[in-house]
């Protein structure tokens, strides 16, 4: 923070979170009084006291004083131990990956929401209405069904539709986004929508040590990811003309110059 000054914000994204779609653009103007954005509910966190009300796998925080001095709060936190809501300690939910045990990298911010609203809660934006960090269970399930509704938009013969599937080789895709927008008003946001899923994060599934949550299968996860790699890569490889023939196929094929109406 201190070496690029320049930066107003900085983005930390999990190693197991991807991007799955490559023309959204984060609403920062909503984020304009707020220093830390998570995924997160806030009567989650509010009204019954969950640490399951917010995930800080992934988050935006500002680069400004108010976060020097809640990184320095951070020790005093990390080394609380998590409870219930009736003050008892959870059994068999330590993660084999927490260096504090008992502790999420969540809790913290989830506790100071609560406990110290008027010093830090205030300032920490709870996201829940598009997929800022999506979990990736109830939503590669859904990625064949969202690439065919996208192309069925392109094969419309509205100008916009036509300008969608005519890119090649163009480093940014900012403007087909905005083509892409008056079709996907009604597409909504979040679990149920059609609309790509901005992050897909692998919660749980523990790709660079293997050991995965017991709840999932090594297959689903491993299948799961693949799935989402090869949907976000299509959207790359459109530009250059080529796909992946679909989201487990990791062979990529060319594609005709007006595809997909052809």
């Amino acid at each position: 923070m201190v070496a690029h000054p320049e930066a107003e914000w900085i983005w930390w994204v999990d190693s197991d979170a991807l991007f799955t779609d490559m023309e959204f653009k984060l609403p920062l103007d909503r984020y304009k009084n707020h220093n830390l954005v998570v995924h997160g509910w806030a009567h989650l966190v509010m009204e019954t006291h969950s640490w399951t009300g917010l995930n800080a796998g992934v988050f935006l925080i500002r680069n400004c004083q108010w976060t020097m001095d809640f990184s320095r709060c951070g020790p005093a936190w990390a080394h609380r131990p998590r409870t219930t809501r009736n003050g008892e300690k959870p059994s068999g939910q330590r993660s084999r990956t927490r260096r504090v045990p008992g502790v999420r990298r969540s809790d913290g911010p989830a506790y100071l929401i609560y406990k110290e609203k008027e010093k830090w809660g205030k300032k920490i934006y709870l996201e829940s209405e598009y997929y800022f960090e999506g979990y990736w269970a109830e939503i590669v399930g859904t990625l064949d069904k969202i690439e065919d509704r996208y192309a069925e938009i392109e094969r419309g013969e509205e100008d916009n539709a036509v300008r969608l599937r005519r890119r090649h080789a163009e480093k940014v895709s900012e403007q087909y986004g905005a083509f892409r927008e008056e079709y996907l008003s009604e597409a909504g946001y979040g679990k149920g929508s059609w609309r790509r899923p901005f992050i897909t994060h692998f919660t749980g599934c523990q790709p660079c040590s293997g050991r995965h949550n017991e709840m999932y299968t090594a297959n689903s996860c491993w299948d799961g990811m693949e799935k989402a790699l090869n949907f976000a890569e299509n959207q790359v490889l459109r530009k250059y003309g080529y796909v992946h023939p679909n989201t487990l196929d990791r062979a990529v094929s060319p594609v005709p110059f007006d595809y997909p109406s052809e």
